[in-house]
């Protein structure tokens, strides 16, 4: 331990901390911009500075490691006028258009200029001297050069947390900016619409593309019937913009709220979810026979996981040997849409052109998923708008609904209901933990050996996890797997999708079932979910999704009666001729550069 003394108060933390955590422990609060807790350490825009006795000059909070009897000085004059003059230098160059911003109200820059501004205005206003551009090429990600402060939070993100690299700085002194490969349009390049870079900027540099104006322009229109979807992750996130705190559960406040909007059908993606894991479960038993008994040296193992449309755009950049090995599965949005326009209007007797399909997702790349040619097998673009929690959380307070005081409404039937297995879709492991739950009994008829049904050994943060599942004495159909160790890993975070990847590639890992999820945590830690976000946040909504799946009266995807009956009436099996044509698809190469 190192003990220091920070204004008067008397500090013990662990060798290697920074003068910022010893703070923060201090119950002393130090601004930062540059910094985020997710990323390593940067020092750039030295809002942080704090004055160290016996130092030369004034020191940066979140990059010194603190030593032994340390004095800090968080609030002498000199540190406040620095940090002021800091500020000013920022938003001498930023364009502060502020009341017309996306992030306005949820800007740190925004919040720090207030705190510490005192109005007079010691520098040139340089925005009009930058020539700054907008790029808006890409379905899922505004990048707008004029609020950009350089902080490089975001070129951290995509190289260390997502090792895609699709961002960069460029140019140096003055000229400095945060480009793309040879400053080629957003979605000319890697990027793989993940939308964690837009999760860590501070201000309005990076934001989603905003779908709001279409999709009430849609509601209003009297010729439209407007059906609409809800990710897992959604209803542990959505309350955090509107009151709640962080892991709220709010799943019947939202249905309430998506009602009162005006949605002429409200139902659910975790419907989707649980027939994903009929078709996805069934593709994996398929390969197994056909590779173990068989013996076809076609089939490609391990079988990866389809669902996260930012992991899919990685793998068709980064692994595209490997693209055989995706399941074919449509992810539970896309294979919603498809339905919504086919199954959906059968039942209600609509004309499908008529339908508008929008989908509410924790995930900016599902804007770029619902874009992509592939996803047209209705015979209509399958997800006509694609909102982000934060985009739906704007619709509520535009329609001036009270969130907090809203009565709890159930989903509306057929597409509606769905199981504990497809809420977990939310969270990290989710979607091998649910595919375990059913294959496991559909192979011996026995539930899984996991207490409650919790397959703890798939659950956590960990970085990329492993579990092993043991067949035995299988029904007589299955006979063939008698004895069989499943080896599954997870991964989230795209650098862990990268190592792991890797590792198969390089034949030093040996599985059968993959499941890989862009975002950090899962769905509940994705790039439309509220900001600011962080580890403890993240652990707040995986907290939240795992009682949601304990409170659901069906816990197991192949139990839902409603999945039931969409086979009985209109795609007749798993991996049916008409469910690989509407529910599966294939994914193309990509260049990187």
């Amino acid at each position: 331990m190192i003990n220091l003394n920070i204004d008067g108060i008397d500090v013990s933390i662990e060798e290697g901390k920074t003068i910022l955590d010893a703070s923060r422990k201090a119950k002393i609060k130090i601004p930062t911009l540059c910094h985020h807790e997710d990323l390593c350490v940067a020092g750039n825009c030295r809002v942080c500075i704090v004055q160290q006795e016996g130092a030369k000059g004034l020191v940066a909070a979140c990059a010194m490691p603190v030593h032994e009897g340390m004095k800090i000085h968080t609030n002498t004059m000199e540190v406040r006028r620095s940090r002021k003059h800091i500020i000013e230098l920022l938003l001498s160059e930023h364009n502060a258009d502020c009341t017309k911003c996306y992030r306005n109200n949820n800007c740190e820059l925004q919040s720090m200029a207030n705190q510490y501004r005192t109005g007079n205005e010691m520098f040139l206003d340089l925005v009009p001297e930058k020539n700054y551009t907008i790029d808006q090429s890409s379905p899922s990600i505004m990048k707008d050069d004029s609020k950009c402060i350089r902080c490089q939070r975001c070129v951290r993100t995509c190289e260390n947390l997502q090792a895609v690299s699709a961002l960069a700085v460029a140019n140096k002194g003055g000229k400095m900016k945060i480009s793309s490969f040879f400053e080629k349009p957003m979605h000319d390049v890697v990027c793989t619409n993940c939308g964690q870079c837009i999760n860590r900027c501070p201000t309005g540099a990076l934001i989603e593309v905003n779908n709001i104006d279409e999709v009430w322009e849609a509601i209003y229109d009297k010729s439209k019937h407007v059906v609409v979807q809800t990710a897992p992750a959604v209803r542990v996130g959505l309350g955090e913009e509107l009151g709640f705190h962080a892991g709220s559960r709010v799943t019947g406040k939202m249905v309430s709220a998506l009602k009162r909007l005006g949605f002429d059908s409200v139902l659910d993606t975790q419907f989707t979810a649980d027939l994903t894991i009929m078709e996805e479960g069934t593709e994996l038993l398929t390969r197994l026979k056909k590779a173990l008994v068989d013996e076809d040296t076609s089939i490609r193992l391990p079988m990866m996981t389809s669902c996260s449309p930012g992991w899919i755009k990685f793998s068709e950049h980064i692994f595209p040997d490997f693209l055989e090995n995706l399941s074919t599965c449509k992810s539970p949005q896309q294979m919603f849409g498809s339905l919504a326009k086919t199954y959906y209007a059968q039942q209600r007797n609509l004309d499908p052109k008529d339908i508008v399909s929008v989908s509410i997702m924790p995930c900016t790349a599902k804007k770029f998923e619902a874009d992509r040619p592939e996803m047209r097998d209705s015979g209509y673009k399958d997800v006509d708008h694609v909102l982000t929690t934060r985009e739906l959380a704007i619709m509520i307070k535009q329609a001036g609904l009270e969130f907090m005081e809203m009565d709890d409404q159930k989903f509306d039937s057929l597409m509606g209901d769905s199981t504990g297995a497809a809420t977990i879709f939310g969270a990290t492991g989710g979607v091998m933990e649910a595919a375990l739950r059913t294959a496991y009994e559909l192979v011996t008829g026995r539930e899984v050996p996991f207490e409650n049904l919790n397959i703890m050994p798939v659950r956590g943060m960990e970085g990329v996890k492993e579990a092993v599942v043991k067949i035995e004495n299988p029904v007589e159909a299955w006979k063939f797997l008698d004895g069989v160790e499943l080896r599954c890993a997870i991964a989230h975070g795209l650098t862990n999708a990268k190592k792991l990847m890797q590792s198969v590639k390089d034949g030093k890992a040996n599985y059968h079932f993959i499941e890989i999820m862009a975002c950090p945590g899962g769905c509940l830690g994705g790039g439309g979910q509220p900001i600011p976000t962080s580890q403890k946040i993240r652990d707040q909504r995986t907290k939240a999704i795992y009682e949601e799946d304990m409170a659901m009266p069906i816990r197991k995807s192949h139990e839902n009666p409603d999945v039931t009956k969409i086979y009985q009436d209109f795609l007749g099996e798993p991996l049916s001729h008409k469910s690989h044509e509407l529910l599966h698809t294939k994914y193309v190469k990509r260049e990187r550069y």
